[in-house]
């Protein structure tokens, strides 16, 4: 489903915030990404969602399967088809993004009314959104008046609305306390039940020590565990 091959990405002064990264991500599966800050973990899910793209010289290829008949390369891929991707991928950020003039449910649903969906389509799907995290008795409720976790419930649901999949998520608990990280967590495994994949990156250890689900590591834009090629 994503595949990066021999992805090299610099940046100002000759960063090398990526370099010569290969890896493959299966449909379906769930995998964390680790690594210390500035690592190359933000990079990556940057790389798959085409908000960066590799070193135009030797960069390297970078692909995400949608299909066997739709296929995004970083290589070929113009910029009037990225929002086409974007609209396949569900992302989730640690800082929530959430609109503070709007409530839950307007939050949810702007996700479907950016792509022009109509207000039938709207209403069931944001519906299901809140309760696949939990937050349908909060739908009126303003984001200042939410809890982190309940933010962050309502920033996944905004993620899922459209049934991306593959879902990207750089640090969601990383302001979280850890009742709440492990609820938004089980969240997340939950949706990788329903067979969305995830990708989520993250310093938490209590998460990918006591699961078994594979893990990148990252090491100075490096991946420094080779057997998960």
């Amino acid at each position: 489903m994503i595949h990066f091959l021999h992805v090299t990405k610099t940046f100002s002064n000759d960063w090398k915030g990526l370099n010569d990264v290969s890896f493959k991500i299966g449909k379906g599966e769930f995998v964390f990404l680790t690594g210390h800050s500035g690592a190359g973990k933000t990079t990556i899910l940057r790389l798959i969602y085409m908000d960066e793209r590799p070193d135009p010289e030797r960069g390297g290829q970078v692909l995400v399967h949608i299909s066997p008949d739709q296929v995004f390369d970083s290589k070929n891929t113009p910029e009037h088809r990225v929002q086409e991707l974007r609209r396949k991928i569900g992302i989730v950020f640690q800082d929530f993004k959430l609109l503070n003039d709007r409530n839950v449910f307007e939050n949810i649903a702007l996700a479907l009314r950016i792509v022009g969906c109509s207000s039938d389509q709207i209403k069931p799907r944001v519906y299901e959104a809140m309760a696949l995290v939990g937050m349908s008795h909060r739908r009126a409720a303003m984001p200042y008046t939410l809890s982190g976790g309940e933010q962050q419930r309502v920033a996944i649901a905004r993620a899922m609305v459209h049934n991306p999949y593959i879902l990207l998520a750089d640090e969601p608990t990383g302001n979280l306390d850890p009742e709440n990280a492990q609820e938004v967590f089980q969240i997340f495994k939950e949706i990788n039940a329903r067979g969305t994949a995830i990708l989520m990156a993250t310093h938490n250890p209590g998460f990918y020590l006591n699961n078994s689900f594979r893990r990148l590591v990252l090491a100075q834009g490096q991946l420094v565990n080779r057997d998960i090629l």
